[in-house]
């Protein structure tokens, strides 16, 4: 017998986005869609209208920082009694993922304060100093960056230069940081350092320290939407109130990049996203030989390779912050998935710009900003292959890189 039942999807109209393909949102809480609802609503009145513009002057639209903590942005997993959200890492990634379909640079300034400025101080600081910086950080007030990578050490942050020494109510420290997102604007930043006795800490270093400059980078092809700088400390004099005491040693700073590498991972997923929902509505409206080009092999190929992806990726994102929220996940697997879901957003974004053919270079459409976003995304918190060492010295239990 002939089934008479219609797929829901059969009914969609063209133009509905279909990522879902495995009704992931069964898997979601209430709260889970309320939150990633209200951000999508959020990038759709704030961010898109504007973003190509931004990206094309290569400007940071600033006055979206006390936007981001009016929605709960900054710190969403952060407990409430510090301004944060409260909220757990399934809803911390709908957020990224969200944000990221808006534009990388977006994203990356909502990882930056939450995940490698918020998080340290709350994981490593003082009572005083999550009182004196997470409420303001979590409205917006204030704007933080996070000193890792230095010139001559990006993949090898054990070899730093940047050191301090003490005296006797102040550190004072010299050296230089690179690459660091927010460091331009930023009002404090989270520093990591050597002491006298080569132990790596963490400072936070405000803006208005007598030596501390922040150098915009220039002349960027990627991220232009996003305000890159160094961080440069000239005998700086840092109180000693100022020194996170729970931070101790290349431990701690990595355990704050597993937390952006998660929030990574799903943000690559957004950019993903909207790379396959604008090409398959170009393919769907696009004539040529008097037919959409949907109907044509090559372009389904296409298609259905990205949902495949996508679909992929969207159940290792949800499985993960699963063990995030258990406090099960490694930094191996983490790794995998910020290596697998950033590999797969750029592929999906060069499939997408061949779909669209020259219109996919065009500002008309996001997928050229998408693709050289993302070539920086597959470097910046561990690159492609450091990831890549990073599971290969989980499999074999040996370092390849030591």
């Amino acid at each position: 017998m002939q089934s008479t039942m219609t797929s829901p999807r059969n009914k969609a109209d063209a133009t509905e986005p279909t990522t879902d393909f495995y009704c992931l949102d069964d898997l979601l809480t209430d709260e889970h869609k309320l939150v990633r609802s209200a951000v999508r609503n959020f990038v759709k009145r704030e961010i898109l209208p504007i973003v190509e513009d931004y990206a094309q002057r290569a400007e940071f639209p600033r006055q979206l920082v006390p936007k981001f903590g009016q929605i709960g942005a900054f710190g969403p997993n952060i407990p409430t009694e510090y301004g944060g959200g409260g909220l757990d890492q399934i809803s911390y990634g709908l957020m990224t993922q969200e944000l990221e379909r808006g534009d990388s640079g977006c994203r990356s300034c909502v990882s930056v304060q939450s995940s490698l400025v918020m998080y340290p101080i709350w994981a490593f600081g003082t009572e005083e100093q999550k009182q004196k910086y997470l409420p303001r950080l979590a409205t917006g007030e204030l704007l933080g960056c996070y000193g890792l990578t230095e010139p001559n050490h990006g993949s090898n942050p054990g070899g730093m230069e940047t050191n301090f020494i003490e005296r006797s109510d102040y550190y004072l420290l010299n050296g230089s940081k690179l690459w660091i997102t927010n460091a331009p604007i930023a009002d404090i930043a989270i520093v990591w350092a050597k002491n006298d006795q080569g132990k790596v800490r963490a400072l936070i270093v405000e803006r208005g320290f007598e030596g501390f400059t922040t150098p915009e980078i220039r002349n960027k092809w990627s991220l232009r939407a996003s305000t890159t700088g160094e961080l440069v400390f000239q005998d700086v004099r840092v109180p000693k109130e100022n020194l996170l005491p729970g931070a101790y040693g290349l431990k701690s700073a990595l355990k704050c990049l597993d937390q952006a590498r998660y929030g990574i991972s799903w943000g690559a997923l957004g950019a993903a996203m909207d790379c396959y929902e604008v090409a398959r509505r170009y393919a769907l409206e696009r004539v040529q030989f008097e037919k959409p080009i949907a109907s044509f092999q090559l372009v389904q190929k296409k298609l259905a390779e990205m949902l495949t992806d996508i679909t992929q990726a969207q159940l290792l994102c949800w499985r993960l912050g699963v063990l995030k929220n258990e406090d099960r996940a490694t930094t191996a697997q983490i790794s995998l998935a910020k290596r697998n879901n950033v590999e797969m957003a750029l592929r999906i974004a060069r499939e997408a710009r061949q779909i669209l053919g020259a219109m996919g270079i065009s500002g008309e459409y996001p997928i050229m900003r998408h693709l050289m976003n993302l070539e920086s995304v597959s470097t910046y918190e561990g690159t492609h292959d450091i990831h890549l060492l990073i599971l290969g010295a989980e499999i074999t239990g040996i370092s390849a890189y030591k």
